[in-house]
Order: C-alpha cells, then structure tokens, then sequence
C-alpha cells in the first residue's frame, strides 16, 4: 500500500533537535585513560545517525580540527602535513551512492573531507577518524607520500598490495564514502549484515570467529570495510598491541572516535532499525523503498522522508517477510514504498527518518542522499566529441526529467544546426536513473569543414515545465589534407636501425603507411601500433598510428628518413623526419691478448671478437704459418659485454692447436658474417 501524499510540517522540529543533540561543531577530546576494553561493543560500534550525519561538520570545522590535531606541523620532503594540504579534484555525476562532487583547484584536505561527507551522506567525523586509523594522517606530523596515497586503505587488501588506480587523497576518500554507502544501499549483497555474523579476530582462520550480534547498518558497514573484531587482547591495551591474534582497526575507529568526538553510540538504544532499499528518480517524483521498525514494538511504525527540506509521512507497514524472518519478535509488517513528488526543479536531497513510537530510543536517520534534478529543463552529458574525415561525431545522453520519453538533442556547429531523437540504449543511464529507461542515449554524426569551430549541444525539452537546456560548447578542430606525425627517434642495434614515430592521414582514422628510407633504400611498414599520448591528443583517431620499424644498417654514417603516406585525398605524402645515424655495421672488431707455447708444441692464443651485424658469436680461425683451424668466439667475457652492452659478454675465445720445433708465426681471424670482410685480429711469432 502506497500511503496519500501530503506534506506536514510537525516534524520539521526534529532537524533542530537532532541539531542540538549532535553538538555541531568539533568535539573536545576526551581523555584515553577514560575509555575501557570492556566498554566496547563489537555489535554496535557506532550508530547509524552519528555514521550518517554528513551536516555534522562545516568544512572550517574540520580544517579547525586538522590545526589542533597536531600543531608541530612540518614540511617533510616536500610534503605538508594534512591541515596545509591542498590538491586539485575532479568533479564527478551523482550515481547510485552519491551525489554530485563539483571539482576545483587547490582545494584543501578539509573541503575535500566536508564536500565528499556531504555527497555521499557519510559523516566527516567518520572519514576523518578513517584517515588515522588506515594511514595514521591526521596526527602526522611529517607526512610521507605513502600516507596520502592509500589515505583511507581503500582497495588495499590484507593480502595483497593496494590497487594503485585508486591512490591519491581525493580518490581515497571519496572512494570510502562511497564504500560505505555501497554497503549499505545492497546490505544484502555484503557478507556482514544486521543479525548473526562470525566475524574473524584475526586474518589467520585458525584465531577464531566468534558470532556476533551486528545490531545496525553502521557497524555492518565497518566490518564490511576492516572484517575483523578486536579479541580480548587488543582490548585490554587500547593504547598499544595485543598478542598474535590481535587485529586493531576497528577498535581503533573506536577509540579515536571516543577520543576526538565522543561516544559513537550515545542513545541509540532502543532507537529505529531500518533500511532505504530504493531510492529512484522517476518521471516528475522520487521513489523510496525500503523498511523500519522500533524494536521495542510489533507495531507498524512511521517513515519521515524530506526532500529538500519538505516532509512527508510514509507508515512502514507492507509485508516484508525478510524482515520478519530476521527478526521475527518484531514481524513483518515494516515496509514501505513510495513515490513523491520533488521540491523544485534540480538536484533533490532525499533524507528518511524512522520515528521511534516506543520507549527507549528515538528517531533515526537511516540516510541523506542526493539524486539529480526530477523536473524542468533537460538534463545530459556529452561522452565523445571528434572530428575525423570532415565529419563530427557527437555521443552521450539526455533526458527530460518530466517524462521518461526520449527527448531530441541539437547539435550546432557554428551556426549550422542539426536535430536528432535521443533514443539509443544506455544501460549505464538506466542503472544510473532506473525510473527512466535505456532509450536516452544519441551517437550522431554531422559534417564539420577544415579549422577549428565552435560546436554546442543542447537537450530540448519536450514535456513542457523547462526549456531547451545546453549541455556543453566546446572548440573542436577538424583536420584534413597530408599526413601527420613524427619522427621521434633514430638509434642503432647490431646490424639495424630502429625508427620510431607516429603517423596518420586527417582524412581518416585508420592506420596509415609509413615508409623509411636509408640514403635511397626503402622499406614499407605500417604505423599501427598503440600511441595512447596521440589518442588524447587527437580524439577520434584512435591510438593505432605508432611504428617502431627496424631496417638492415650499413657500416659508416647514413641519412635516415621517414614518410607518411597519403592515403586518402585530399593531400600528400609527408616527410616526417630526417636523421643522420652510423650503423653498427661492418667487419669484425677483436683483439688478441695471448699466444702462449705449451708442452708437446701446444699452441694456445685467447682474445675476443665480434662482428657488428649480430650479437651471436662468431668464428674464429687460428693459423700457424699456413694451418688453419675454425673455432667459435662464444666464450664468456663480461669485460667485453660491459664496454660493448648492445653485444652482450659471450664473444671470447681460447683456441689450441699444435706444431713442430722451431720457430712460427701464429695468425687470429674474425670471420665476417654480415656486411663487411674477414678481419686480421693480430699475428705473434713464436719459437718451439
């Protein structure tokens, strides 16, 4: 049953009460010594109104928080300590978990804190005591880099490394908040949830897992986020270590949040248990499900939901029998859903109180969280804008939030303008706003001549309370003619040139012919391989232009060149660059070192020698007088291969042949196998 909308106001109090009961602003801390290991709850860590409570500090406050938290604030190698840290944030679209984040430049640690608590309905109390426990950030006085790029231990296993795709300040901790709204928008997807879990004392299974009574979302939420309970150990020491099954962050989240804030817990006891399972932007309202009960009764209670400061009364009494199957003293009668209508046009802030009809306890904010604009103009994001080829591709999404049909968007380029349905399927945009369906999505294509132009996208509206709505003008420049590119290098190996560079023909982007002369010889190759500094450069190209091609070297100095090839009209063949390079190429190099005479006529000369076509060993021939006997240079001479890197150590050699008395000259020959000749190493005379 969907109750009749209305809105009241009788309730309104309750924001200024719970306002008086939070205490705004920062908490003075509270002595350690007040605290007691057989004071902590491992099912009830901390309320879910204290976890939800994104409004209980200004940004100010938390930067006042961050000066008194360590004030012997230093700069250790370049790095400040966190209440002088800035950074520059990206903005990021509402999703199912927060709200929209509005980026800027040289934001402070503390906006960073209060905007993310407030897009995501976390309190920043939690995502500061988070930033110690994890990384120990807020009382470091001499920060290292480590710490603020794995600030609050979002994907950072205990048994594996972190995920370095998520390292930085910002990222940290709106990935959190995030985290925590994740677990607690699809509890039933986490493995801790409200009731009976076991939840391990300690990585090590064989340490235990005592069940524990998880009594709110909020403390679902951080085991869900750190899977461990603190044993008796841990307890006993809250200041220091316990034994080898002793883990520590959720007792810590405790403990500083006792020190720095207060109980977490306070009078929640007693108070509404509930959940918002849906919260949804559908056409001209917002649809909220989900249940709540007071624990200290069967009865069916009342649901308050605000949007945007506007009160309206839900009784949470549809048959939930998971609910009642969880909890079956209080039955099944909880649930509710409903749609209302929004408060104004743009962003909605959705808040849900469960009121507590019961003694002990009282109302509960379960959560506040924002979805974007529900009626008005129309709402839309542009994912590609490129030019390739003459002509414009232009993709993304719009909707009308009146209506879930699919509206029209324009596009102009400069003055000339071009209409077309935005009714493509987008399972992203129907899993980001599920009220409307797929059928928002646009991937259009216009013509756009040579230069740069002036390119704007608007969403029309179609259902009548807005009006037609830009979403976004950039400048676009559309090339056409000769290929482009670059000669990025020319360098030498054993017997070839390596040239690398990028190339592509404006006119399309498939990937183009490179050719690469040495003096008048060419080679044909193909610039295909990824270069993903060009992709961004030249959006709409793609990234398959590169080419890395070897050609045969000559000894002695060359010119080396390479060309884009034209491959679709207008244009011409293109010089990329030139470069003068000499090849390792030629006849051997090689010394001899030694010919020593041993017993029974034995002759034995050592050296080295290597041909510069190649990094294999080569032969080697021996001649005394006029025998000659082949052998191979592969023995090991890392002095060789350190003077010599690009040919490695394996160009030794240490030959033996025999001859009668008297006296002989001994010859070493390094045999050329590439470009090049035979060559002389040395000759010795010796006497038998």
């Amino acid at each position: 049953m969907k109750p009749a909308r209305r809105r009241f106001t009788a309730i309104a109090a309750l924001f200024a009460i719970v306002g008086a009961l939070l205490g705004y602003g920062v908490a003075q801390p509270t002595p350690a010594q007040a605290l007691s290991g057989s004071d902590f709850d491992p099912g009830y860590i901390i309320s879910d109104q204290m976890f939800f409570d994104s409004g209980s500090m200004a940004w100010t406050d938390v930067q006042n928080f961050f000066n008194s938290a360590e004030p012997r604030c230093a700069m250790a190698n370049g790095i400040p300590c966190l209440r002088y840290y800035t950074l520059t944030t990206f903005s990021r679209a509402a999703n199912a978990q927060c709200g929209a984040y509005q980026g800027g430049p040289s934001e402070p640690a503390a906006v960073v804190v209060a905007k993310v608590a407030q897009a995501c309905g976390i309190s920043p109390k939690v995502l500061i005591v988070l930033l110690e426990k994890e990384q120990g950030l807020v009382s470091a006085g001499s920060p290292y880099a480590r710490q603020y790029e794995a600030a609050t231990g979002y994907a950072c296993p205990d048994t594996a490394p972190c995920d370095s795709q998520y390292y930085g300040f910002y990222n940290q901790v709106y990935k959190a908040a995030w985290q925590f709204k994740e677990y607690t928008i699809h509890a039933s997807d986490w493995r801790y949830k409200i009731g009976n879990n076991a939840i391990q004392y300690h990585p090590n299974a064989a340490c235990g897992a005592p069940v524990v009574n998880v009594r709110n979302q909020a403390t679902a939420n951080l085991y869900n986020y750190t899977p461990y309970q603190p044993n008796a150990a841990a307890l006993a020491n809250l200041g220091g270590t316990g034994d080898s099954c002793s883990s520590y962050g959720n007792r810590n989240f405790w403990v500083f949040y006792n020190n720095w804030f207060g109980s977490p817990t306070y009078s929640d006891v007693g108070s509404p248990v509930g959940n918002l399972d849906v919260l949804q932007a559908v056409p001209g309202g917002v649809r909220v499900a989900g249940w709540a009960f007071d624990p200290d009764t069967t009865a069916s209670i009342p649901v308050h939901v605000y949007i945007n400061g506007v009160g309206y009364p839900i009784l949470a009494s549809n048959d939930r029998p998971d609910v009642g199957a969880t909890w079956p003293s209080v039955g099944s009668a909880h649930g509710f859903d409903a749609t209302l209508p929004p408060t104004g046009s743009g962003p909605q802030t959705v808040c849900v109180y469960g009121i507590n009809i019961a003694p002990p306890g009282q109302n509960k904010l379960f959560t506040c969280q924002t979805v974007p604009g529900l009626t008005g103009s129309p709402i839309g994001v542009v994912d590609r804008m490129a030019a390739v080829g003459g002509k414009l591709t232009v993709a993304g999404w719009v909707y009308d939030p009146d209506t879930a049909a699919s509206t029209k968007v324009a596009i102009y380029v400069d003055s000339a303008g071009y209409m077309f349905d935005a009714a493509l399927d987008r399972a992203d945009f129907a899993a980001a706003y599920p009220g409307y369906g797929p059928k928002h999505g646009y991937d259009q294509t216009v013509p756009i001549g040579p230069g740069s132009h002036q390119v704007c996208v608007y969403g029309i509206e179609i259902a009548g309370t807005g009006a037609n709505q830009l979403i976004t003008c950039r400048t676009v420049t559309s090339y056409s003619g000769s290929p482009m590119g670059a000669l990025d290098v020319v360098s030498s190996s054993p017997g070839v040139y390596n040239v690398g560079g990028w190339t592509f023909d404006p006119d399309t982007s498939a990937s183009t012919p490179v050719h690469i002369y040495v003096d008048g010889t060419g080679v044909a190759a193909t610039a295909d391989q990824p270069r993903s500094d060009i992709a961004a450069l030249f959006p709409g190209y793609g990234a398959n232009h590169g080419f890395n091609v070897s050609v045969p070297a000559q000894p002695g100095v060359h010119n080396v060149c390479a060309y884009g090839i034209n491959i679709v009209a207008p244009g011409d063949n293109v010089q990329l660059g030139c470069r003068q390079v000499a090849g390792m190429s030629g006849s051997p190099v090689g010394v001899v070192d030694s010919v020593v005479v041993g017993p029974g006529g034995t002759v034995t000369a050592s050296g080295w020698t290597y041909d510069p076509d190649t990094t294999q060993p080569i032969p080697v021939h021996m001649y005394i007088d006029t025998a000659g006997a082949a052998f191979t240079a592969d023995k090991s001479r890392p002095d060789v291969g350190a003077v010599y890197p690009a040919y490695g150590a394996n160009h030794g050699y240490t030959v033996s042949s025999t001859a009668g008395p008297g006296q002989h000259t001994v010859c070493l020959y390094g045999i050329n196998i590439g470009p090049g000749s035979n060559q002389l190493l040395g000759c010795r005379v010796i006497t038998i």
